[in-house]
């Protein structure tokens, strides 16, 4: 049985990946840590033939979170900053919004106030920017949008905020015969467009919250359309039931950041069989962000508690990664 390492390493040449310590560590933007080892030592211990706790390849199924989990999700979540950007362009087309809020606060660039109105504000602006269009059309524009679109703070396009290690660690365990899904509470057509080109996961391995949409003919074409209706919330206890409507099969492996994936993580590693559960806990302002039990944006709050009680592995960022972006030091 070959180590994964050595299954990696034509991936890794494929990708473009020519340090000369990638041929023995696909993990190397992780410092040599208990969460590291964690990770390495699961692996094998599922893809051993020799070992009992041996799982098909056919049973490899990981989940990870997006936001926070696999970029990051301050000041606000990115498909906010999606929805505050739509609202700008579609103003025109809507003067009465220079009156109505949370419309108005959007507009004056009032951030804080858009927040202060809570979940019923920001569910009036995903309603008014996502909706009404065709799914075809939807994805077009978050496409546009995603390949040009800048942080607030870092002026990186979004999809520049990836994190490297956690690039590292999906190809590693596709490497090794696992299936890798987005399970997040983030749009799943806003994560379908790019997360292949991002991530290396396929749109159909894209579990997220939806709106309803209706099949219509629309000048003389077929079209589905995307209703200002709420369709599944796929976040906290949602993230169990989307699994199994979507996937069909218990992961072995989940990860995640947050209260958000609790759920997730309480139900992969329930029950008797080998299972590996990560929370990444952001510890590092100098590079990222620090926040954690009280913060209002990927509050780790019962999850840290959760994880200390099942000796579930929690990732010190500041500790743990040797960078955090692709293009960091």
């Amino acid at each position: 049985m070959r180590h994964g390492w050595q299954i990696v390493a034509p991936l890794a040449a494929a990708l473009g990946w020519t340090t000369p310590a990638m041929a023995d560590d696909p993990l190397r933007s992780w410092n040599d840590s208990e969460a590291k080892a964690a990770i390495v030592s699961f692996v094998e211990k599922v893809v051993s033939e020799d070992s009992p706790t041996f799982v098909p390849e056919t049973e490899r199924i990981a989940t990870f979170d997006n936001d926070g989990t696999l970029w990051s999700e301050q000041p606000f979540y990115f498909q906010l900053a999606f929805a505050l950007d739509r609202v700008k362009a579609l103003s025109n087309e809507h003067p009465e919004w220079k009156e109505r809020e949370p419309f108005a606060s959007v507009l004056k660039g009032d951030i804080k106030a858009v927040l202060a109105g809570g979940e019923h504000a920001l569910l009036e602006l995903v309603m008014a920017t996502h909706a009404g269009t065709t799914t075809d059309d939807f994805s077009r524009t978050v496409t546009e949008w995603i390949a040009s679109a800048q942080h607030p703070k870092t002026g990186k396009r979004y999809t520049a905020m990836v994190y490297q290690p956690m690039l590292e660690l999906l190809a590693y365990l596709r490497a090794n015969g696992f299936k890798t899904y987005i399970v997040s509470g983030g749009g799943i057509e806003f994560m379908r467009p790019w997360a292949e080109q991002v991530y290396g996961v396929p749109p159909e391995q894209v579990v997220g919250s939806s709106i309803k949409t209706k099949f219509e003919m629309r000048e003389g074409k077929p079209a589905l359309v995307r209703l200002p209706e709420i369709n599944f919330i796929d976040d906290k206890e949602g993230k169990p039931v989307g699994i199994n409507q979507h996937i069909g099969r218990k992961p072995i492996a989940a990860f995640g950041n947050s209260d958000g994936d609790l759920q997730m993580l309480q139900w992969t590693c329930s029950g008797d069989r080998t299972a590996f559960c990560l929370y990444v806990h952001h510890t590092d302002s100098d590079r990222e962000w620090a926040y954690d039990r009280k913060s209002s944006i990927g509050r780790l709050d019962k999850g840290l508690d959760e994880a200390a009680a099942k000796g579930w592995t929690v990732v010190d960022m500041k500790n743990d990664w040797k960078r955090v972006f692709p293009d960091g030091p």
